[in-house]
């Protein structure tokens, strides 16, 4: 047990010396997690960044790759592609004398999402995991009105869960921004409750602009928008506005034309569980268990949601 006034999170990372923090859900969630691996940087760990990617990994030359479906991306990692959201990171990285290695997962079924990260943890000798998702589909139980996108949130989730590593955990940032995806927030706080009577939840703080991490995570987030104008992260750029005290409407990319935002302070915050809990709290872990490719994964949700009765989406009242 920890005290008030000391973080639960880095509370249980403490006694960790190298630890990899990911991105699950692919695209920019890598991205989410900045401000923690900085965190942990700052304090003189060793700490590894890996993402499951959505870029074109199939085209990378042989001495890129890890083990198979993880491939080793630095700042001049496939320049030809305008999309690249760990190359694009690495480059940051770089600019700020950081480590400026980001590993790519391939878009993967569950079995060799496992053997990639089972390779990645022995090659680093990992002693602690940190799964970030930008969002909070990786809370959804499976039997709510609405999932969100959560096929690679929980084939990592899945991967990452049968292997034996001294700690492992998820944090969800981005409070609210699913519900552009159909999830009910009345819902996410619904699991949330049921993970802290489970003793899964690791209570929650905030990402500041007036601290160090908080600035540099901006920074990177807007290097990432002017890097990647035609698809920049909405997730990112969300939490970002929300650091820098935007709230409401608070427009800052074309792709959101013709939505109303509600950037708010809640986006700041950063939700910590264990990842057993957060495994145990889906209920259909086990029907993707044995998957190979991300369709399967999707099948075998869309499968499992015609058999299940499903909650109704929950107003908050305040």
């Amino acid at each position: 047990m920890v005290s008030l006034h000391t973080n639960s999170l880095f509370s249980r990372l403490e006694s960790a010396e190298r630890i990899l923090v990911a991105g699950a859900g692919g695209g920019f969630d890598i991205y989410a997690g900045l401000p923690i691996a900085l965190s942990l940087l700052h304090q003189g760990k060793h700490v590894q960044l890996a993402n499951l990617s959505f870029s074109a990994l199939e085209g990378l030359p042989l001495d890129a790759w890890l083990a198979p479906d993880v491939a080793v991306i630095t700042p001049e990692t496939a320049l030809h592609q305008a999309y690249f959201p760990e190359r694009t990171l690495a480059q940051w990285l770089a600019l700020h004398s950081y480590p400026s290695s980001v590993h790519a997962f391939s878009r993967v079924g569950v079995q060799p999402l496992r053997a990639a990260y089972r390779a990645l943890i022995e090659t680093y000798d990992i002693d602690a995991v940190v799964l970030v998702d930008g969002g909070t589909d990786i809370l959804m139980r499976g039997d709510e009105s609405g999932l969100g996108t959560p096929e690679e949130d929980l084939t990592s989730v899945a991967a990452l869960a049968a292997i034996d590593v001294p700690e492992s955990l998820v944090v969800s940032v981005g409070f609210g921004i699913d519900a552009y995806h159909g999830v009910s927030h009345g819902l996410v706080l619904e699991n949330i409750a049921a993970l802290e009577r489970d003793g899964s939840f690791l209570g929650a703080f905030s990402i500041s602009r007036t601290t160090r991490e908080g600035a540099l995570f901006v920074d990177a987030v807007a290097h990432a928008q002017h890097h990647t104008p035609d698809h920049p992260s909405i997730v990112n750029g969300s939490i970002a506005a929300a650091v820098q005290g935007a709230f409401g409407d608070a427009q800052f990319t074309s792709r959101t034309r013709g939505s109303e935002l509600f950037i708010n302070p809640l986006m700041t915050l950063c939700f910590a569980f264990e990842l057993d809990g957060v495994a145990r709290n889906c209920l259909y872990l086990d029907r993707i268990e044995h998957t190979h490719l991300i369709r399967q994964v999707s099948s075998a949700i869309e499968v499992f949601r015609e058999e299940v009765r499903q909650r109704p989406p929950r107003r908050i009242p305040h």
